[in-house]
């Protein structure tokens, strides 16, 4: 505990947002960088409890309280040791998970709580910039060759912790650049894109080879892989979307919200964008429909690209200001969420259920018919309550259904469970010996934080699986009550 009485005399304090005049002008992070004086601070509100629920409420096992001492009193190199402990892209958690340790913080009781995402960003990007990350190769090669299928944050978790082991592993990715997810699902303004390209080249000099372009089950068949690998691991995510079955879904200018982000990140990437499939909001009416994380990263673009107006509808009801008593401390609070693409403009809309789209003579969506609803689960619809929206574009952000199953999950022949995602037993093991998966196709969408944990955690049982032996792949620390 770095200052015992840290909690009692020190604000919260959090980076400042650039300004929205400012921001929604280009395509970079939006945050300001916060002083090492007032990050150091920061550290020194951890209350080091005998008990930390952070640990618990953070899916990796951040050593939380650990480096928030180190932080405090100024030692960042060992401050980045113990986070890479657990989790091997605090650059990517510390921007855009939602911070599940925040809210399990004991200190979050009856106080605000721990910077703990603020603290665990500003270790990771110091250590960059002082040369404290470098790459790790083994230090002897197992001989055993095995496959991961997915460049996203599962797939490079398991990928750096297998081939620190010693295997010899490749990564399989079906776009033209590596990152998933995390290339082209989040927006350039919640994350930079040179920060997955400096880990791919510590990877690349660890050892881990890339494939890009390179889709399994389509140009790459999966025989390839189960005659060359002596393991594969399947991390392709949860990319089937949630569709919306009304009347008029058919109309032009109706799309999911994957088909409209990764084009945004290619055009910031500098690549060309067909225009006869082009899907951007400029002088648009846009409709947004679905309230999460999705949704938010479709207004934020959205604003950036110069709409007419957006609005952005949720069938569920808005939630409490503050942490409702249903979900009580250390649970995941429901409550209201501003993210930073809110401030920027917008309109946002509870208890809305959509009816049908109409359009024009061209076939172009034009309008949409919705009514109001009750609360969940019944969502009764309330009288006199229908009215309409003019649109020109929408966009589906309603989440996710699993993987895709069509391709390579029929021609591996594993199992799927009753959600639709691929099975997986406590090894990560699927029906089929040698084949494994984790992340998103394994327990459906989730966080990028939730990913990394289950990609290494499948790595380990892949280690365990090649040497018959016990993992030489650490796992996260666990807190036990002595």
């Amino acid at each position: 505990m770095g200052k015992v009485t840290g909690f009692l005399e020190i604000e919260r304090e959090q980076a400042t947002r650039r300004k929205v005049e400012e921001r929604i002008h280009d395509w970079q992070e939006i945050y300001e960088p916060l002083a090492e004086d007032k990050q150091r601070e920061q550290g020194a509100r951890c209350m080091d409890c005998g008990v930390p629920f952070c640990h618990t409420g953070c899916p990796v096992n951040n050593l939380i309280p650990d480096w928030n001492d180190l932080v405090y009193n100024g030692r960042w190199e060992n401050a980045i040791r113990r986070l890479h402990a657990t989790n091997n892209f605090p650059e990517f958690t510390g921007r855009i998970c939602p911070a599940p340790c925040e809210a399990a913080c004991v200190l979050a009781i009856n106080q605000p709580a721990v910077s703990i995402k603020l603290i665990e960003r500003s270790i990771v990007d110091r250590a960059w910039d002082a040369g404290f990350i470098h790459p790790e190769p083994p230090e002897h090669n197992t001989g055993k060759r095995v496959a991961v299928i997915g460049s996203g944050p599962a797939g490079l978790a398991a990928a750096q912790q297998l081939r620190r082991a010693g295997h010899s592993v490749s990564v399989y990715e079906k776009n033209d650049r590596i990152g998933g997810l995390l290339r082209y699902g989040i927006p350039n303004f919640k994350l930079e894109k040179h920060l997955i390209d400096r880990r791919i080249q510590q990877m690349r000099a660890e050892g881990v080879t890339f494939l890009t372009n390179a889709h399994v089950g389509g140009n790459v068949p999966v025989e390839a892989l189960t005659n060359h690998y002596d393991a594969i691991l399947l991390a392709g995510g949860a990319e089937h979307p949630r569709d919306l079955t009304i009347p008029g879904r058919e109309l032009k200018g109706i799309h999911f919200a994957m088909d409209f982000l990764p084009q945004q990140n290619h055009r910031c990437e500098g690549d060309l964008v067909d225009a006869s499939t082009t899907i951007h909001a400029e002088g648009k009416r846009v409709l947004i429909i679905g309230g999460g994380d999705t949704g938010a990263d479709c207004l934020g673009t959205c604003h950036r690209q110069g709409p007419k107006s957006v609005h952005q509808f949720e069938i569920m009801p808005q939630p409490p200001e503050q942490r409702a008593v249903s979900t009580p401390w250390p649970m995941w609070p429901l409550q209201l969420r501003t993210e930073g693409a809110h401030e920027e403009g917008g309109t946002r809309g509870w208890s809305i259920n959509s009816i049908q789209f109409t359009g024009d003579e061209e076939g172009n969506v034009k309008q949409l018919h919705a009514v109001r609803v009750g609360p969940p689960p019944k969502f009764d619809l309330i009288p006199n309550s229908e009215f309409t929206l003019d649109v020109d574009l929408v966009l589906l952000a309603m989440g996710f259904l699993g993987p895709v199953r069509n391709g390579m999950i029929e021609q591996f022949g594993v199992a799927v469970d009753q959600r639709g995602n691929v099975a997986a037993n406590a090894e990560y093991m699927t029906s089929v010996d040698g084949i494994f998966a984790a992340g998103d196709m394994r327990r459906g969408q989730s966080l990028v934080v939730w990913a990394i944990s289950e990609g290494r955690k499948a790595a380990a049982a892949v280690d365990r699986y090649l040497a018959n032996k016990e993992s030489t792949i650490p796992l996260p620390h666990r807190v036990h009550a002595s």
